[in-house]
């Protein structure tokens, strides 16, 4: 888990981590409700676009997507979910952000604070971390999907910013702004990516050691089983002979 494969990583890792669908279903379910409460046509509505987008991709029932949709453009679900961000460092200086969608802040700050606190984490001011990240549109194709230099061109076509290919995958990134329009671009030329959204790209990585690395590893285990944490983001570098002793 190294270099600037990392945020990339992370999302693998969060994926794997959440195979518990109801709990991914969870996640979901509370981004197309903010989404839906915003504007109901998806055409109009570029979050909501993503938001069904990813439900799909999540294998979620197109029943239940509508559903929630209905229930939340209807103004039947009065349940009103603010957007929080955490910033913060974890053990060796590792710089973390949080984002949350939660109907308690009282409850979320709580439950943030406490695993930043039992894991030696500090949480920061606002900006106080996110300065070391940009923030961008970002897809994720399996290395089989295509050559690097097919991926390259139908990127280039569809208005993204870069292309990073390695033997696992094909990370594609494009400016926030313009991820519906490449991302809707690229489906039509490679079909669904493995990953899609918003993310925060770390400028550079920290490099930690074995003991930072299992502390960091179950910080972002704790704060994964929050279910009002919607992502956590990270700029540690995480050597692959560690990372491969501490999962194994």
């Amino acid at each position: 888990m190294a270099g600037h494969s990392q945020f990339k990583n992370i999302m693998h890792r969060k994926g794997a981590q959440d195979k518990k669908r109801a709990k991914v279903f969870t996640r979901l379910i509370r981004e197309l409700t903010v989404a839906a409460k915003i504007g109901a046509d998806p055409d109009a509505n570029p979050r909501l676009r993503s938001a069904i987008a990813a439900a799909r991709a999540a294998n979620m029932p197109k029943d239940n997507i509508e559903r929630v949709l209905k229930k939340a453009a209807g103004g039947d679900d009065d349940t009103n979910y603010d957007e929080i961000r955490y910033e913060g460092y974890g053990p060796g200086g590792v710089a973390l952000i949080v984002d949350t969608l939660t109907d308690n802040r009282n409850r979320t700050a709580s439950e943030v604070r406490s695993a930043f606190a039992k894991f030696g984490g500090n949480l920061g001011e606002t900006n106080s971390v996110s300065f070391m990240f940009d923030r961008v549109g970002q897809l994720v194709y399996p290395a089989e999907t295509a050559s690097g230099d097919e991926i390259f061109e139908a990127a280039l076509e569809a208005g993204a910013d870069n292309v990073e290919s390695s033997e696992e995958s094909h990370e594609i990134t494009c400016q926030p702004e313009d991820f519906n329009a490449v991302r809707e671009s690229l489906e039509e030329q490679l079909g669904e990516p493995e990953n899609a959204g918003l993310a925060w790209k770390p400028q550079n990585t920290i490099a930690v050691t074995e003991d930072q690395a299992s502390t960091l590893l179950k910080l972002l285990d704790v704060l994964d089983e929050c279910d009002d944490v919607q992502t956590v983001s990270a700029n540690f570098d995480i050597a692959d002979d560690i990372l491969a002793k501490l999962t194994a």
